[in-house]
């Protein structure tokens, strides 16, 4: 879903539409909307920052009565898609959709467009989606073309490769600020091809401090 708190608060109270908000308070922010976000305004942000960065920001109260509600509707669309999806959160889900694909001979770029559509009929709200061989993958490929669009990576090994090496190496599961800037500043890897290229040295390296 698309900054999924603000957007259900925005639709709860449409004056907030198109005005830089905040879901939380002054000590710490959950989520902005994408006005915000301009000014460098961010989830898990202190909100006293927050405003410093945009003193026309709005905070708006967090409301998990508002958020499940519409996040079960989400759900049941994604239950007629594959009924074994996986709820990675309130605002995301990870949905097989092999199956389906097969069944209607559609290309799966066509499924993920209608599940889009289908959300939004149903809730009003947008969404984002990646498709990709793997769950790793479609996360990354849904950050994309967000808000309200879709990436699509062909199951290919070429296409695969060619994508990861390109891909900051803080895209991997994992890999947070403190170990990024390690692997900058100590090792010099930047992305993940990088990452890869140096993959050999890097496990016996920590093999050999772990053994230590």
């Amino acid at each position: 879903m698309d900054a999924f708190y603000a957007a259900v608060e925005t639709l709860s109270n449409p004056t907030l539409k198109g005005k830089p908000m905040a879901v939380g308070s002054m000590s710490m922010i959950s989520t902005a909307n994408y006005e915000a976000r301009k000014f460098g305004v961010r989830s898990a942000m202190p909100g006293f920052i927050a405003r410093k960065l945009c003193p026309e920001l709005i905070f708006v109260p967090v409301d998990f009565n508002k958020y499940n509600y519409y996040s079960d509707l989400t759900r049941k669309v994604f239950q007629r898609y594959d009924p074994n999806f996986i709820a990675g959160s309130l605002d995301e889900a990870y949905l097989d959709i092999t199956e389906v694909c097969r069944e209607r001979n559609v290309k799966s770029e066509e499924i993920a467009q209608e599940i889009r559509v289908s959300v939004y009929e149903e809730t009003g709200l947008t969404c984002s989606a990646g498709v990709a061989p793997n769950r790793l993958l479609a996360k990354v490929c849904s950050d994309i073309n967000k808000p309200n669009g879709q990436y699509v990576l062909p199951n290919d090994r070429l296409a695969v490769m060619t994508f990861i090496s390109s891909l900051p190496i803080r895209k991997i599961g994992g890999i947070g600020k403190v170990t990024e800037q390690i692997l900058k500043e100590v090792f010099g890897i930047n992305t993940c091809e990088q990452m890869l290229d140096k993959s050999s040295y890097l496990c016996a390296l920590f093999s050999q401090s772990t053994a230590g």
